[in-house]
Order: C-alpha cells, then structure tokens, then sequence
C-alpha cells in the first residue's frame, strides 16, 4: 500500500530471530507492506534511530518492525528501540504484535486480544506456543514487552513464537498467525485487508 499521510504508518513485531524474519517478510508480503530486514537479529541490531532512517526512507506502508532483547529481563536492544520509535514524532505506531516468551520476572503487557495458534482470536494471552494461557490471564509474557506499559499503544495483539508456535506459523505456510495479528492490527486502524 503506497503512504498517503505525512506520518510512516508502522507495526511492530517483539521478535527478531532468524525464523521470524523469514515470518514478518511473509507477512509484509501478504499485507502489501514492508518490512526493515534490518532491524531483525537476536538481540535488535541496530538503533532505533537507524530503525526510524529506514522507515522513513521505505516508499510504502504499513512498515513491519522486529524488535528482540534476546531474553534479557532488562530493557535491552530491542525495548530500548522500541521505545525511541514510540517517541517519534515522525511515524504512527499503529499498533504492536506482542510475542510471548518463556522469561521470568517480568511485568508482562496487557494484550487486547491474541491469535491463538490454531488462528482464534481470543481475549486473553498465549504462552510461547500460542496456547491460551491457562489461568485467563490477559497479560501476555515475553521479554521485550515490558515497555509497552509506558506507552499509550492503540492496539496490542498477543501471539507465540512467530514463525513456530510448534510449525502453526511456518513461513513457507504463509506464516498465517502472525500474518492474522497484523492484519487484526490494520483492520482496527481503518486499513483494507
């Protein structure tokens, strides 16, 4: 999809491995967007104002972003990019697909919904496989999520380990969960899918 306001319109991904990049370029396929390769690795690569270079320069939109601390329970790479993109003034997080993870001693996020790893949309989080998690709870677990809490997210959609989730997110499938929390994402913000 071409851009058509003065703000970079962007969804970020909390993951950043080798198997979801494979997953989050699908998806940016599927969607008709783009993706920042660059941004992927275990943990984030680059800076977020490397990150905001990108998206800026990227001729389309929405702009799919990977982010990942590597399991680390501080804000590290990944959250500490995200966080810088969330502050800029220059692009419009639409919203952000929230990956579980098995780390401890965290805060968690609250997800709005999340994509089950048979493809529901349900109202509590998954764990890591994409199971509901079995209290209930609508706190999704994963270790660059934690920041999300300081920021005013218009949408937050809560999956497992993209690209896996036990082979259900594939890429050569089409990587049809996350591919799902995307466009969960754009359908609430007014886009076509």
């Amino acid at each position: 999809m071409r851009t058509t306001g003065d703000k970079k319109r962007v969804v970020l991904i909390t993951d950043g491995d080798k198997v979801a990049r494979k997953a989050v370029e699908e998806v940016a396929h599927r969607v008709g967007g783009r993706c920042i390769s660059l941004s992927a690795g275990n943990p984030t690569p680059i800076t977020g104002d490397e990150i905001i270079s990108h998206i800026l320069e990227t001729p389309y939109d929405p702009v799919l972003v990977m982010l990942d601390d590597r399991g680390d329970r501080g804000q590290a790479q990944g959250e500490q990019a995200l966080a810088e993109i969330v502050r800029n003034g220059q692009v419009e997080v639409l919203g952000v697909v929230a990956v579980a993870s098995n780390t401890d001693h965290i805060r968690g996020v609250k997800v709005d919904c999340s994509i089950t790893r048979d493809g529901e949309l349900i109202q509590e989080a998954v764990d890591k496989d994409g199971y509901p998690r079995t209290d209930h709870s609508p706190k999704l677990q994963g270790d660059t999520v934690d920041v999300l809490n300081d920021y005013n997210i218009p949408i937050i959609v809560g999956v497992g380990d993209v690209g896996k989730m036990k082979g259900s997110d594939r890429s050569h499938k089409g990587a049809p969960i996350t591919t799902r929390a995307v466009e969960e994402i754009l359908a609430r913000s007014g886009y076509q899918v």
